[in-house]
């Protein structure tokens, strides 16, 4: 049996839904480790942290404060997806550049936070 994957998704930011358009790309904010190499082979590797992200445009309608979207901080960002999974932003903050293409109203959003969860 087939089964959606992929497609719809809806993006809230404290429970107020925004208008997601296109693709988003999100990232759980697990450490990133590189190898650790001697000339004698792998010793290890070395662990950094990394932000979970939530990335993609929506629509900046008429109603739409973008200087509202700027001054996010610390808020619970909700990406519902269309396979039945939700993932949550923890203490996520505005952090992208602010970039609004004005032919079809789109509006680059970038929030970054201290954790994120995957539910579902």
């Amino acid at each position: 049996m087939a089964e959606r994957v992929g497609g719809v998704v809806f993006v809230k930011v404290d429970g107020q839904q925004l208008r997601a358009k296109g693709a988003f790309t999100y990232d759980l904010g697990a450490p990133q480790r590189k190898a650790v190499v001697g000339s004698d082979g792998v010793h290890g590797f070395s662990e950094t942290p990394k932000a979970p992200y939530l990335e993609g445009e929506i629509t900046d309608s008429g109603t739409l404060d973008m200087s509202a979207i700027h001054n996010i901080r610390n808020a619970t960002v909700t990406l519902d997806l269309a396979n039945g999974k939700t993932i949550v932003f923890r203490e996520a903050f505005y952090s992208g550049d602010g970039t609004v293409q004005t032919e079809e109203g789109n509006a680059k959003v970038r929030f970054d936070a201290v954790s994120a969860q995957e539910v579902g």
